[in-house]
């Protein structure tokens, strides 16, 4: 089977109204349980209706006296999930048969404490298949199928299991799809890795809400001694105890687990968060910094333009400006020289458009003045690359 990935799984969960949690919580255990595979089928409701919905079908690793074997179970995802728990069956092969229990009825309907106290965003896939693993591992749900039929039947209680724990489902959901025997045929068919061999019926212990069937047999009178009884009934209590005290164990421990993984969620958003404030602080540092460098350069701008204001109002312009090498002085005086005369035939320009002067006269101050105006600029030359300076022209 191809591998699912997040964009297929949106995909085939369109329809759920909580679509991304879902993918994100069915990707968590799809992770470590590469034998559940996500798979959209038609549930059965008991009513008679059905309704396309997803399911993880495959094996889950128990562990049971020392063994590891593959336990199959299908878990249905309402379209209202994860704030609605799944819908969960152990889905045996032909070679099983489900050993009901306190945790499993004769339809392979699995009750659980933590499915009973379903509360999202606390409970989650990942954390119900390490309950199932914990709870399996103390009565497995399924046994071999014997080979060679029994003298007397495999006892079966009747009636559904201890109801003190099972989860309110929504209106019209039925326990287990109409019609659908220990092995539904309404769910797809799975082939299951292989593992090591189940337990069979003669060695898988039979935790029932009942009673046990005293093992001791009548004494000789044919009466029950007072030893067999008590022992019988210390053995119950034992029992219902021992399961009564691993399952509140095993809820305490994923609510720690779920409790870890928000810590590490919010340890991660506190260093987001120091980081964030660290970098804001240094750039409240620059900018009190940008702030008091532009205080100053406004107050001496401010200082200078004052002290301009006042000289301007005493001074003379031509005093304002003073060379600080006689060079450089005869290099001012050839530049403004040069720029009167440069006004000069402006205005000679500008007297003959408007018939001030005639073309004669004009052309003989032009004459004259352009002489003038190229000796200067020669001069000039000649001044600024003995200063060192770069050519004007």
């Amino acid at each position: 089977m191809a591998v699912v990935t997040e964009s297929s799984l949106k995909k085939m969960l369109s329809k759920y109204k909580y679509r991304d949690l879902t993918v994100r919580e069915i990707t968590n255990v799809i992770s470590p349980y590469k034998d559940l595979k996500p798979v959209m089928d038609a549930y059965v409701f008991n009513d008679g209706s059905t309704k396309d919905l997803m399911s993880l079908t495959g094996t889950v690793p128990v562990s049971y006296r020392g063994n590891t074997y593959n336990i199959p179970v299908c878990l249905w995802l309402l379209d209202v999930y994860p704030y609605n728990p799944p819908i969960c069956f152990v889905k045996p092969t032909s070679a099983m048969m489900i050993k009901t229990g306190k945790h499993v009825d004769a339809n392979g309907k699995i009750y659980l404490p933590y499915l009973h106290e379903w509360k999202h965003p606390q409970s989650d896939l990942y954390g119900l298949i390490q309950v199932m693993v914990v709870v399996f591992g103390e009565e497995p749900p399924v046994f071999s199928r014997p080979q060679v039929q029994s003298s007397y039947p495999p006892y079966q209680p009747t009636g559904p299991p201890n109801t003190s724990y099972m989860p309110g489902m929504p209106a019209g959901v039925s326990s287990y799809p109409s019609g659908h025997s220990a092995n539904p045929s309404g769910y797809p068919s799975y082939p299951y890795p292989g593992g090591n061999s189940y337990p069979t019926a003669s060695t898988a212990q039979n935790y029932n809400a009942q009673t046990p069937i005293p093992t001791v047999g009548p004494s000789r009178d044919g009466t029950i001694g007072e030893d067999t009884i008590r022992a019988s009934l210390i053995s119950a209590v034992s029992d219902k105890l021992r399961w009564r005290m691993k399952e509140e164990m095993d809820r305490a421990q994923a609510e720690l687990n779920a409790l870890k993984r928000t810590e590490e969620d919010l340890k991660t958003g506190h260093q987001k968060l120091e980081q964030m404030v660290s970098r804001l602080d240094q750039e409240v540092t620059e900018v009190d910094r940008n702030i008091d460098l532009l205080k100053k350069k406004d107050e001496e701008l401010s200082s200078a333009l004052e002290k301009m204001t006042s000289q301007s109002e005493n001074n003379d312009i031509d005093d304002v400006i003073v060379p600080t090498a006689p060079l450089y002085k005869q290099i001012l005086n050839l530049y403004a020289e040069e720029n009167a005369i440069e006004d000069t035939i402006f205005y000679l320009g500008e007297a003959l458009r408007r018939g001030v002067i005639d073309l004669e006269v004009f052309l003989k101050h032009v004459r004259l003045l352009s002489c003038k105006q190229f000796q200067l600029r020669a001069l000039m030359q000649k001044a600024r690359k003995t200063a060192g300076l770069s050519d004007l022209y």
